[in-house]
């Protein structure tokens, strides 16, 4: 118990040290580890760094970053499709759950440039405040396992439940877990962090991010560690063996053999959802691509569904003058709902949610069917920027955080998600806004 209270006093005369230095250090670290809270508390976070940002406005400190442009832009084309939306009280709503996009790069535009140390440690700080939400989390499913039994409950949604998100949490989780990855020297601490960090990322069951997690502890493995290649060897190894383990375990097991048969197999039972309601059957990836129209029972596992999401955008990109504009911001649900009419997918019932109500599920695809071309002109290029200023810093978080967000955009409409877009717009800018120039001494 003394190690945690003298562990915890070392944390908070650091950041307090750091916060005397640059006063939006500690309001950055506090927006980044309120986005798993309420949307209200998010927002207060947001709107205090704004407020000290401006109240500690210093003509000197203006950093006119070109990178940092980039979302401001495409909030303002974000604004500009008031004018051509075809779902005006959506667009407008949605332009305050945006407003991330122009608020943070305002903040980095106008206050002290980070230097490297100091993003470093935000990335610290805010890695061991991820370990404490993954405490909560396992903690809490714990208590509803001692009541209920289930096994489910340390699982996907039912972990932190739907509103948060498994899949954005993953995220969240992932990028902490290389915060301590990349340490050359780590405490017991640290390591028990790195261990559950690492069994978090599985336990949430977001396929896409699991992949790719794993493709990037081997790339470090091989190109960033120091240590022998027998030693890295035995590490892979080591990855393997556990990744094969995972096979006995229900819940992961089942997910990753439902997107084996979707893209193998045309309607395969779904046993899970079959139980007590009939026969459904699972929609492959060729089925949601070519078939015309579906049945009430027909069920789409993740891949396909998106294949048919982007199936239905080029519908609407040849049905609709939308190349230029898109449809507005958060303006297309109308134009889904009337595709899953036309292609009869399940409408929902009173305890199932239908898939009229969904997005793309895409973000390239989103941006362009809400924004049009030059939407997806801006996001590409930010994540072109971004990566390519990870490849050249050689920052591994960089270059992780990059990865995830460049694989995820695939899968995911993760900028239109209040907590999503506070995430990534915090994460670009500190990763990619002008380091503060060192200090060059003369004798």
């Amino acid at each position: 118990m003394a190690n945690i209270f003298n562990f915890s006093k070392n944390v908070f005369q650091n950041l307090k040290q750091e916060n005397s230095n640059h006063s939006s250090i500690l309001l950055i670290l506090l927006a980044l580890l309120c986005i798993p809270l309420g949307y209200a508390v998010n927002s207060i976070a947001l709107g205090l760094l704004f407020a000290d940002t401006l109240l500690c406005f210093k003509k000197e400190n203006l950093n006119l970053d070109y990178k940092l442009f980039l979302p401001i832009a495409l909030y303002i084309l974000m604004a500009l499709s008031l004018i051509w939306t075809i779902d005006f009280d959506r667009t407008i709503a949605a332009l305050s759950k945006e407003l991330p996009l122009l608020i943070v790069p305002i903040c980095f535009l106008i206050f002290r440039a980070f230097s490297d140390q100091e993003k470093s440690k935000i990335i610290n700080w805010y890695s061991y405040g991820i370990v404490f939400f993954c405490f909560y989390y396992l903690i809490n499913a714990l208590l509803k396992f001692a009541i209920s039994n289930d096994h489910g409950v340390f699982f996907y949604h039912e972990l932190v439940t739907k509103d948060v998100n498994a899949i954005h949490v993953s995220v969240y989780v992932a990028i902490a877990f290389f915060g301590f990855y990349v340490k050359t020297q780590k405490s017991i601490f640290d390591k028990l962090a790195l261990g559950l960090l690492f069994l978090m990322v599985f336990l949430l069951s977001s396929k896409n991010i699991i992949v790719v997690f794993i493709g990037l502890i081997v790339w470090h493995q091989l190109f960033y560690t120091k240590t022998s290649k027998k030693l890295r060897l035995k590490n892979i190894i080591l990855l393997l063996v556990f990744l094969i383990s995972l096979t006995f375990i229900k819940q992961i097991k089942d997910r990753f053999k439902e997107e084996y048969e979707t893209i193998m197999v045309d309607s395969s039972v779904n046993d899970v959802i079959s139980k007590g309601a009939g026969n459904v059957y699972n929609v492959s990836i060729k089925q949601a691509l070519t078939n015309p129209t579906f049945t009430s029972n027909d069920y789409f596992p993740g891949t396909a569904f998106r294949v048919y999401q982007t199936r239905i955008f080029i519908e609407m990109l040849q049905e609709n003058p939308i190349f230029w504009t898109g449809f507005g911001l958060d303006a297309s649900y109308s134009k889904i709902a009337e595709k899953s009419i036309q292609h009869n997918l399940f409408q929902g019932n009173e305890t199932n949610e239908g898939y009229q109500s969904k997005n793309f599920h895409n973000q390239y695809v989103q941006v362009f069917a809400e924004l049009g071309i030059f939407g997806l002109i801006i996001l590409l290029t930010m994540l072109i920027i971004s990566i390519r200023n990870a490849l050249k810093t050689k920052n591994f978080i960089h270059i992780a955080f990059s990865l995830m967000m460049f694989s995820l955009f695939l899968t995911e409409s993760f900028l239109w998600r209040q907590r999503g877009i506070t995430f990534f717009i915090l994460m670009y800018c500190l990763f990619n806004s002008n380091s503060q120039p060192k200090k060059i001494i003369t004798n």
